[in-house]
């Protein structure tokens, strides 16, 4: 066998690799999900809450909150012999929100993490996925271990369409997060066959304005 069949055998044997974002608004659990489900030690971009964020930042029903990521959260998981996530956080606070448009690039699909405490929170990132036709499904992080609202009673809130799964997990317990992203992926096939496309097409990012083009916390969004 010559060096070249080699590569090309070996190549071939290579799981496919799928970019997934774990968006949603400020202190909703991403950092939590990526650390709780990747398989290797995360990365984290994580600084300090300081006195001088006190008159930006909204930490309304998160003010246990001390640390928060400035850039992204970088994780990974296997899910089979022949396909493997690679997992990015984004940063919730609007300031850094310039940020979502390049972790975006080449992404096949979203989770969208809900606190029911504050779902205006996550609107900008529904509107972020939907705008770009990005497949997301919506994980209802149960902080404390309560959920108060059933699926439809949240898709009701979030004005959804009926196709969007929502389910509800523990962003802190890896098996609870990891079926919400095989609920992603599940979502992701069955969209490909759908369209009669290829899985690993990355969907076009043109299809909206950038992120920090919208003002305010994304209540507006509503429906």
């Amino acid at each position: 066998m010559t060096g070249s069949d080699s590569a090309v055998r070996g190549a071939a044997a290579a799981p496919d690799a799928v970019k997934i974002l774990i968006a949603g608004g400020f202190g909703v659990g991403k950092t939590t999900m990526v650390g709780s489900v990747s398989e290797i030690a995360p990365l984290r971009t994580e600084e300090p809450l300081t006195m001088a964020g006190l008159d930006v930042d909204d930490l309304d029903g998160i003010e246990e909150k001390q640390a928060t990521t400035v850039a992204l959260d970088f994780g990974r998981i296997t899910i089979s012999d022949d396909l493997v996530l690679y997992l990015f956080g984004t940063p919730g606070q609007q300031r850094f929100w310039f940020m979502w448009n390049d972790l975006a690039l080449g992404a096949l699909g979203a989770v969208v993490l809900v606190d029911v405490r504050r779902p205006e929170s996550s609107f900008a990132a529904i509107d972020f996925f939907e705008r770009r036709a990005i497949p997301f499904v919506i994980g209802v992080n149960g902080f404390h271990g309560e959920h108060p609202y059933t699926p439809e009673e949240i898709r009701d809130a979030l004005a959804l369409p009926a196709g969007t799964p929502v389910l509800l997990c523990d962003a802190r317990k890896r098996g609870s997060s990891r079926e919400v992203l095989v609920a992603l992926l599940d979502r992701l096939i069955a969209t490909s066959a759908r369209d009669d496309t290829v899985f690993r097409s990355a969907p076009r990012l043109d299809a909206g304005p950038p992120l920090e083009g919208l003002e305010g916390d994304g209540s507006h969004l509503a429906v």
